[in-house]
């Protein structure tokens, strides 16, 4: 094993692969692995077949483990600069190989459905301070996630838009016009479904955006994000609960149908000037 790890073309998947070999050249089982860093065997057999971030933490106790001198260390570090914050990288591993995807956004179009124009408004506000060459590199990045969409077998999407993402007006009106036409254009594929949670609808099951991740042979996982971070869920119960609240706000949305005429007129509501 090099004591400096190369450039991982799948975060997740190097590490994984890069654990197993340390075990079967050490000779160690999992459940030795987990007992000497003080997680549970469960956590790392995710983290060895690709589908959990390591913690700085584990990837410590690895090297302490296997005598490494700071390899896995410096391999988290770098799989964390791949682009994506660490936070996100294990929804990104999700999202490229579910079979359904159960998406509500509250205040923003979902990252997988902007345009390039609304995605560049989005970063911009939210990092002020970043150049253009960081700007265009998180656009690239959120455009790149069309490639979970049009893969050769997509997942399902099926995502739910308070009223209130279709109205904000982001980047000026070209752009939002522009955005509107695309999700009516994505909303022709037989894969996508989009519905709109209206203003009369009352007050919605819940304020906060969320995502459902289902796969073929493998449990549903919730992903949720704080203004800071985000985070990948496999509990059950928790899963359960977000499963009975996404059913709730597609009952209280328009229908599919309905939703598709509402995003028409809007696009034609759209001012051709903003004013202060």
């Amino acid at each position: 094993m090099s004591e400096e790890p190369a450039k991982p073309e799948n975060g997740l998947e190097w590490f994984g692969r890069e654990l197993e070999a340390a075990l079967e050249h050490k000779g160690a089982s999992q459940r030795e692995l987990a007992d000497f860093t003080g997680y549970k065997e469960p956590y790392v057999s995710k983290v060895k077949n690709g589908r959990a971030l390591p913690s700085p933490a584990f990837a410590e106790g690895c090297d302490r483990f296997f005598n490494t001198s700071g390899y896995f260390a410096r391999l988290l570090l770098r799989i964390s600069q791949q682009g994506y914050p660490s936070w996100f990288v294990p929804y990104i591993q999700y999202e490229q190989r579910a079979a359904v995807v159960l998406d509500y956004s509250p205040g923003l179009i979902m990252g997988a459905l902007q345009t390039e124009a609304y995605a560049r408004a989005v970063f911009r506000s939210s990092g002020p301070r970043d150049g253009v060459e960081a700007t265009n590199d998180k656009v690239a990045r959120r455009l790149k996630r069309r490639e979970a969409l049009d893969r050769e077998e997509p997942p399902l999407l099926w995502c739910v838009l308070d009223e209130s993402c279709l109205r904000r007006v982001v980047g000026g009106p070209g752009t939002m016009r522009e955005q509107l036409g695309s999700l009516l254009k994505d909303a022709e594929s037989p894969h996508i479904t989009l519905q709109v949670l209206p203003y009369g609808s009352g007050a919605p099951s819940t304020h906060l955006a969320f995502t459902l991740l289902e796969f073929k042979d493998e449990p549903t996982v919730l992903y949720v994000e704080t203004p800071v971070s985000g985070q990948v869920i496999d509990s059950a119960s928790a899963v359960t609960e977000s499963r009975v609240t996404y059913d709730r706000l597609r009952a209280d949305a328009l229908s599919p149908e309905a939703s598709l005429t509402l995003i028409r007129s809007l696009m034609e509501e759209v001012p051709d000037e903003q004013h202060p």
